[in-house]
């Protein structure tokens, strides 16, 4: 906890009035904002290439930014960081009262289900007019949000009864990609390309596949074997 309130303090002399940083000075949440998704992208890579020097220093950064925010946020009057780890801290336990409390120990399935009812109930009592789609972050990468809106409908009900008419829909709309491809509206084009990618992406969740890993790995496919047309293509022409 030392070093914790060493991190505190150091925040807080960067942004002192007269003797802090002027850069650190200058920011403001929407600055800021910014660097801590990115942060939090290169703690992920680091744990994806299994590089545990690199996690303890992008952790690191991950937690400074919340740390400057917890700053920025003493400093409006609006609350400070133990503010936020109290919030985080209450939230833990009122989600798993199978833990912390007498509730027996759910299954998997039952436990997904009961932490999206607890996240329900908790928007709810925000905001009783708050819909199934409500609190799912515009920030998100596009392939993921689209994924937990579509699980948030399906908790409604608001989803195919199988796989076969998610393929006809994803089918029905690469149709109507292919009827605007020359056409004389762009737009219309991005559009109905947007159609086809939400559409793979509920393929994906029916299979229960997650669109950023499957990207993602798609991406590494191609790279590696683009690498080795490249080396090949290099040797040949040496």
């Amino acid at each position: 906890m030392s070093e914790l309130r060493r991190l505190l303090a150091i925040m807080a002399r960067l942004r002192d009035p007269e003797r802090g940083c002027p850069w650190d000075r200058a920011q403001s949440f929407a600055t800021i904002a910014p660097h801590t998704v990115e942060e939090a992208y290169e703690a992920y890579d680091a744990i994806q290439r299994g590089d545990m020097p690199a996690l303890v220093d992008e952790l690191g950064d991950l937690l400074f930014q919340i740390v400057f925010h917890a700053q920025l946020g003493r400093e409006a009057g609006a609350f400070d960081f133990d503010d936020v780890a109290r919030a985080i801290a209450d939230k833990m336990v009122r989600r798993h009262p199978h833990v912390f409390g007498d509730r027996a120990a759910p299954d998997a399935a039952e436990r997904a289900r009961s932490w999206e009812d607890s996240k329900a109930a908790e928007r709810a009592a925000r905001d009783p007019r708050s819909g199934a789609l409500d609190g799912v972050a515009l920030a998100l990468p596009a392939l993921s949000r689209a994924a937990k809106l579509q699980r948030r409908a399906a908790r409604v009900g608001f989803d195919w009864p199988d796989i076969a008419p998610v393929l006809a829909k994803l089918r029905e709309e690469i149709a109507e990609l292919e009827a605007e491809i020359g056409g004389n509206s762009p737009a219309r084009t991005a559009e109905e390309m947007g159609d086809v990618l939400f559409a793979c992406v509920n393929l994906a969740r029916r299979l229960g596949a997650d669109p950023e890993d499957a990207l993602r790995a798609a991406n590494a496919k191609f790279e590696r074997r683009f690498r080795r047309v490249e080396a090949l293509l290099a040797a040949a022409g040496r």
